[in-house]
């Protein structure tokens, strides 16, 4: 069952400067460094309350978030949601017609298994599904 907002994902060019301007605005003090091989992407996040900040840079072109920066600029890539069974609800999501991009869930930041759900079918939000191993 999705349970709360666990990340926002947002997609930049410059994770370095990225970090400064948001280190300014929330004033955090740690921040969470990791790259996702998988996925192709250098990850910085931060909490700001109970909620992930995802900041998202590519560290190859064809990678998910490379063709999304290329195709509408930095921004807003994604929402993550927190899971308790994230296979449980892929198949029930795709059972209610919901189109997936993937079917089983992978490897992604923070030690977790995580999925996405195609924007097609969320209103044009790519929505991911997170479950903590």
């Amino acid at each position: 069952m999705l349970t709360s907002i666990n990340h926002i994902g947002i997609a930049v060019k410059d994770l370095e400067a990225s970090i400064e301007v948001f280190r300014k605005i929330f004033q955090f003090e740690n921040i969470h460094r990791e790259v996702v091989e998988e996925q192709g992407v250098s990850v910085g996040s931060f909490k700001v309350g109970d909620v992930l900040i995802e900041l998202t840079q590519p560290t190859r072109e064809d990678s998910p978030v490379g063709k999304f920066l290329e195709k509408k600029g930095e921004g807003i890539h994604h929402i993550g949601f927190n899971t308790d069974n994230i296979q449980g609800d892929l198949d029930r999501l795709k059972a209610e017609g919901v189109q997936l991009i993937n079917e089983v869930p992978r490897p992604g930041a923070h030690d977790m298994q995580i999925a996405f759900l195609h924007p097609k079918s969320t209103n044009g939000v790519l929505t991911e599904i997170c479950q903590h191993k």
